[in-house]
């Protein structure tokens, strides 16, 4: 990196690469690495004790998370490529492997799974995107949405308290004041929020809020659960002060005709899950619950980051490629 980018990310705000940190930043980074290991360590085992069985991440698949038709998703350009003369993708998120490992191997399993998605550069400015990053992946088969949405809250109420507990001198030498919530969180419908704020909710909300709220009911992926009659999805959101989303997550469709509509509806290219629906004509696919919770927003707000791209060793943000 030269000269012309150092001025670059100091005029533009953006974190700088660890080599080029001073003394007093390269301490501040060590306390954030810090506190990051043991906010993983803590959520391994919060689930372990959950009985959740961990596995090993996905990178490369024909196969990975559509991101449509979610109007979240900012996808900048999909990434795939061939080996071995089949043509393969990065890891959007591991959503199909979670339908398939918990409806043939463990009915309740976990990831800390790496995913690349190339965000549009314009959202290195929110603070909050990355276009590497990993999530808190898990699935259980037979689970509920309330469920897996307690089973959040008690993590995240842990801790905060073990992080709150353990990691005292590192929390003080980044003037971080941990985020204070009671449980259960309040609950808010995507509709309740359009008539409040408007289209913009997503952006508005966490201007409006001091403690993290559910957000259900809303148009997703053909994965996500939509009652057939309602038309109301299973699914949800948590949305953190002044920050934005967490968590994404939902019960999921399972069966096979429920899925081809939806993918049929969507636009999204059927035959790259063929595998998928042949398990659901089958009935191998099972009905479950689960969530994504992006472990890079979570250290950011337990740390009281400016950026998200503060807490990682070497920043993957938007529209910046570093050296390293």
């Amino acid at each position: 990196m030269g000269y012309a980018m150092k001025t670059e990310l100091v005029e533009t705000g953006l974190p700088k690469p660890v080599h080029r940190l001073s003394e007093e930043e390269l301490a501040e980074k060590r306390a954030m690495t810090e506190i990051g290991a043991e906010v993983v360590a803590y959520m391994e085992s919060y689930m372990r004790r959950k009985g959740f069985v961990q596995l090993m991440p996905v990178l490369l698949s024909p196969i990975t998370d559509p991101l449509w038709p979610d109007p979240a998703a900012g996808i900048y350009k999909r990434l795939e490529f061939e080996i071995y003369g089949k043509t393969v993708r990065t890891m959007h998120s591991m959503i199909v492997h979670k339908l398939v490992a918990v409806s043939l191997l463990h009915k309740k399993i976990f990831i800390v799974s790496p995913n690349i998605r190339l965000e549009k550069p314009e959202r290195s400015k929110t603070g909050r995107h990355l276009f590497e990053f990993s999530q808190l992946d898990f699935e259980a088969r037979g689970a509920t949405s309330k469920q897996i949405r307690k089973l959040i809250e008690g993590m995240l109420a842990g801790l905060v308290k073990h992080i709150g507990s353990s990691k005292k001198a590192e929390l003080s030498s980044l003037h971080a004041s941990l985020p204070k919530f009671s449980t259960p969180f309040k609950v808010l419908s995507r509709e309740e929020l359009e008539a409040r704020y408007g289209t913009d909710w997503e952006e508005e909300l966490p201007k409006h809020i001091d403690e993290p709220v559910w957000i259900t009911d809303l148009p997703r992926e053909f994965y996500d659960f939509e009652d057939p009659v309602t038309h109301k999805w299973d699914n949800f959101d948590l949305y953190l002060p002044k920050r934005g989303e967490l968590v994404t997550g939902a019960k999921r469709e399972y069966e096979h005709s429920k899925m081809l509509a939806k993918m049929r509806k969507a636009g999204v290219k059927e035959e790259l899950y063929a595998t998928l629906l042949d398990l659901a004509k089958d009935g191998k696919i099972k009905q479950s619950a689960g969530a994504g919770i992006g472990v890079e927003r979570l250290i950011a707000w337990i740390t009281s980051a400016r950026h998200i791209g503060e807490v990682q060793p070497f920043p993957k943000i938007p529209g910046a490629v570093y050296e390293l």
